[in-house]
């Protein structure tokens, strides 16, 4: 059976895909963010997420660990008026944006890369699996829209430190559900990986997503 590397630290991806029964290990990247953006000076919020879900994934297929697997790097950013929001890390960062964000709507734009690592030229004798040489990836997009927000609900929520670590400095399967209003398109892009998404990617690979099921 097909096995499944996911190339990112998240635990809230890891825990969307142990929830819809499938199959994987992590392997974090060692990618520098910064760097990578500074490379190739991409700034657009939807390319940008691209670029790192893919440079995350390629990072991981080149470790010895990720041969004969499938590798998919995440990586999520936040649209907001025309401005790129990655993970805020300070409460003042994330304060500024939450009052800015309150009451209004952005974008959260999640990339999905995907890399087969195993052998297109298996033994004759059946031995190992038949891969694709796919490496590929998309785009998943989903308007999110905020509540009206408390500057006091903004600090409580902010003191818990949840908001710090995420993309656009909130969460929709956390405490941070409480100031969506609702949420147009899927709902795992948000969380930060589109289970859909992966489905088509794994298609591309010559791979069912059902073969990722237990068995």
């Amino acid at each position: 059976m097909p096995s499944l590397i996911l190339a990112s630290q998240s635990p809230a991806r890891t825990k969307l895909l142990a929830e819809a029964g499938i199959r994987h290990t992590v392997l974090v990247s060692d990618v520098d963010e910064d760097a990578v953006q500074a490379r190739y000076g991409v700034t657009d919020p939807h390319d940008t997420a691209l670029l790192l879900a893919r440079a995350k994934a390629e990072a991981v297929a080149a470790l010895p660990e990720a041969e004969g697997s499938l590798v998919l790097g995440c990586d999520s950013v936040f649209e907001f008026d025309g401005e790129a929001h990655g993970k805020p890390y300070t409460a003042e960062v994330a304060r500024e944006r939450m009052l800015r964000m309150s009451g209004n709507t952005g974008v959260l734009h999640t990339g999905h890369w995907l890399v087969d690592c195993r052998d297109t030229d298996p033994d004759d004798d059946g031995g190992g699996e038949q891969g694709s040489g796919a490496t590929l990836g998309t785009v998943a997009s989903a308007t999110v829209s905020f509540l009206e927000m408390e500057p006091a609900e903004i600090d409580a929520y902010i003191a818990t430190g949840e908001p710090l670590h995420c993309a656009g400095s909130f969460t929709i399967d956390g405490l941070g559900g409480a100031f969506i209003r609702k949420v147009d398109g899927d709902p795992h892009t948000v969380v930060g990986l589109s289970i859909s998404t992966l489905r088509d990617l794994l298609a591309s690979a010559n791979v069912r997503i059902t073969d990722l099921w237990p068995a």
